[in-house]
């Protein structure tokens, strides 16, 4: 196999640099960095040798990020090996990790502030606790929903909604003053 070009070694160090950012350790990170821009699936062996990682490193790191959805196992014809591939398109990459992390982040923390707001606060100490949990609750669920419906439209519309940026605030503030405006629809 070919040695990594410095492109990809480039790549490939600094996803093992911000791997260690984003909650996730170095090695995972330029394991998942070799197999995205990998033009073919690869085998352990292979990017053990690519990285030149311990096979077991490399073993424990393709478990993880099977586990997180980032890439799938595959077989090839004739082969015994397991052959590792990253999805090509990076909207489908960000909208995994954006599921696994509502899953793994986001969903255990409603869990407990939906348990918190049924307790009977008991001191006044507690019900400001439980009010700010509540706007809390509040802020997380909206986000959860704006994200079901974000999660719903193509890759081309949101990257076109992403673009709108600051515009869609400009939209809000002009239908705000449309309404004040006599005959104005609201």
């Amino acid at each position: 196999m070919a040695a990594l070009s410095s492109l990809v070694r480039s790549f490939v160090a600094h996803f093992g640099e911000m791997g260690s950012r984003w909650g996730i350790n170095r090695t995972v990170g330029q394991i998942y960095a070799l197999i995205f821009v990998a033009p073919r699936p690869l085998n352990a062996d292979e990017i053990a040798e690519q990285l030149e990682f311990s096979r077991s490193n490399v073993s424990m790191g393709l478990k993880e990020l099977q586990a997180w959805r980032l890439v799938a196992l595959r077989h090839i014809a004739g082969d015994r090996r397991e052959y590792f591939e990253a999805p090509a398109d990076a909207w489908e990459v960000f909208r995994t990790l954006a599921e696994e992390r509502r899953r793994r982040e986001i969903e255990p923390t409603l869990s407990m502030l939906r348990n918190a707001l049924l307790e009977d606060p008991q001191t006044p100490e507690d019900r400001i606790a439980q009010q700010r949990m509540r706007g809390m609750h509040d802020l997380i669920e909206l986000m959860t929903t704006w994200f079901d419906d974000v999660q719903r439209l193509d890759a081309a519309t949101l990257s076109q909604l992403m673009k709108m940026g600051a515009k869609v605030q400009r939209l809000l503030e002009f239908k705000d003053k449309i309404k004040l405006i006599p005959g104005g629809r609201g």
